[in-house]
């Protein structure tokens, strides 16, 4: 039996950051106000243990929010001294932050090596200096290019987290940004499309007039473009949109933007129609009497799409023949498998290395 993940967030907002950056306000996001202390974070590590005592799980203490190692260094250190302490004594098996890319140097990355830091997690947001700049950002391309590397260097599990949606941002830059970052070749990879945050500058420039957010629609596009990029280089996209919560919603501390409490499933849902498409297409048949979908049991929501909307795009191109999505579990994840009747039976088997593997990917990212 596989072990299940756990995390155990630790908040530790604007601590550390040198810049307000125009998109953030990490006390609205995380619903977090006060400072945080050894005392609360260990309270916070002890409550969450006591909730998987027993189980057959893997369990790392995730520092959130700020910019870690931008804490000055004692500060750091009772942190990491007391999520070591854990790792010590086997009850969690991994440390994990987040930080920005312009402060990591070797010293750092010896200190949190040290303290048995297992995954280093950059935000990146962008690898166009204008963008960079318009969100105040404060670091460069190049401070990317250097952390990424040096983390790799000594063995630590790198993360690249980035936006979509910026001001000055566009498709285009949102896309070069994915290539330079499949180039590095960090592990994995978060995908945001940018909200207006309730305090935030960028609320200003949303309220007057001089920004205006992606629609759902146009973040599905770019992150799904961004998506098959970074997979394509092997890099795992761990998550698409911010985790909803109870406060993180349009007319509560979200004033507006792409929100959507399932954007990852909005994503995949319109790959697979891709693949679907794509596969169907290289099948020149009128009078098709039925088409059957096959899809991994995980799959298969994402397959038919929220409110059916695969199904219902298909039937439409369909209209004669009857259209049935089914779950099986001999097929991989990522994967579908087509069976066409007609006089005769056809099946297509089709996954997403293989959509990207036959230069469809190319053909998506050059859309417009």
């Amino acid at each position: 039996m596989s072990k299940r993940h756990y995390i155990i967030p630790i908040f530790v907002p604007h601590k550390g950051c040198p810049h307000d950056c125009i998109f953030c306000n990490q006390k609205r996001i995380t619903g977090q106000v006060n400072d945080l202390t050894v005392k609360d974070a260990r309270n916070i590590i002890e409550k969450h243990l006591s909730t998987i005592k027993g189980k057959q799980a893997n369990i790392e203490i995730a520092f959130f929010g700020g910019s870690f190692t931008g804490i000055p260094l004692d500060e750091q250190n009772r942190l990491l001294d007391l999520a070591n302490e854990y790792v010590l004594q086997g009850q969690v098996d991994y440390i994990r932050l987040s930080t920005r890319p312009d402060y990591i140097s070797a010293e750092i990355v010896d200190n949190l090596k040290r303290h048995n830091v297992k995954i280093v997690e950059l935000g990146i947001q962008s690898m166009d200096k204008d963008v960079l700049s318009a969100a105040n950002r404060g670091h460069s391309s190049e401070d990317v290019v250097k952390a990424i590397k040096l983390l790799k260097q000594k063995d630590f599990i790198v993360g690249a987290q980035l936006m979509v949606g910026l001001p000055l941002d566009n498709e285009e830059k949102a896309l070069e940004t994915a290539k330079k970052i499949a180039e590095l070749k960090p592990h994995i990879a978060r995908i945001y499309p940018v909200l207006v945050i309730k305090d935030t500058y960028l609320e200003t420039m949303y309220l007057n007039g001089s920004y205006e957010p992606l629609t759902i629609e146009q973040a599905v596009k770019i992150s799904k473009k961004m998506l098959l990029c970074l997979e394509k280089s092997g890099i795992k996209v761990i998550r698409i949109g911010l985790q909803p919560t109870e406060d993180l919603q349009i007319g509560q501390n979200v004033v507006a933007g792409p929100y959507h409490p399932s954007m990852r499933q909005l994503v995949e849902t319109d790959i697979f129609k891709d693949m679907i498409v794509y596969s169907l297409n290289k099948i020149h048949e009128d009078n098709i009497r039925e088409i059957i979908i096959l899809a991994n049991p995980k799959d298969l929501s994402s397959v038919i799409g929220q409110h059916k909307s695969n199904y219902r795009f298909i039937k439409e191109k369909y209209r004669n023949a009857k259209i049935y999505f089914k779950d099986d579990r001999t097929v991989a994840l990522g994967s579908i498998i087509i069976n066409i009747v007609n006089n005769d039976e056809k099946s297509i088997k089709m996954s997403k290395n293989t959509f990207c593997e036959e230069g469809i990917l190319e053909g998506i990212i050059n859309q417009t």
